[in-house]
């Protein structure tokens, strides 16, 4: 037996994404975004209001990047989404991040969070709050890369937001093969 609970945000998983952009003042700015994820081969669309200073900043310099929340930077990755850099310029700052220009786009890449997905704005529509950038680079720090040089999820330990209990969880163990295991049933 089913129980229904309506129409709901609730879907499982949903990345902690951390959008990052530069202010006018070319001061760094990040936010904290669960609802996104690609949306074709090369791009990435996420649903971000028009009144924060983030999208402001998309808008202004045609650049972002999408960096992952991880298990170790649970707490600042949050506090950027407690936060509004309406009212705060120096949020990145405050988090305790460091920045470094990204080298294909207009847009900072913080530190502190080894994986980025580096954007070019595509478009964005006020009233769906639809963001779509173009996927320029994806960039990851030495210390989350397998011995293969690829993305270990195990060492980046990214985490998702769980919507039905306001946690943050790690994602889990691996269970299965993606496009191999299912051919068992062929």
């Amino acid at each position: 037996m089913r129980k229904n609970f309506g129409a709901k945000t609730w879907t499982y998983p949903q990345p902690v994404f951390i959008l990052a952009t530069y202010n006018e003042d070319g001061t760094p700015d990040a936010m904290n975004a669960a609802w996104g994820g690609i949306s074709e081969d090369k791009e990435l669309s996420l649903c971000i209001s028009a009144g924060h200073k983030t999208t402001a900043n998309i808008l202004a310099r045609k650049a972002f990047t999408v960096s992952m929340g991880t298990a170790h930077q649970a707490v600042a990755c949050d506090y950027v989404g407690l936060t509004s850099g309406n009212d705060m310029a120096d949020k990145v700052a405050k988090a305790g991040w460091h920045t470094t220009k990204s080298e294909f786009v207009d847009a900072p890449l913080i530190d502190e969070l080894p994986m980025a997905v580096e954007c070019q704005l595509v478009s964005y529509d006020p009233e769906s709050c639809r963001l779509v950038g173009k996927i320029v680079n994806v960039s990851a720090d030495e210390s989350v890369l397998d011995g293969e040089g690829t993305i270990d999820p195990e060492k980046l330990r990214p985490i998702i937001f769980d919507p039905i209990h306001f946690t943050y969880r790690v994602l889990g163990e691996k269970v299965g093969n993606a496009f191999k295991d299912g051919a068992k049933l062929k």
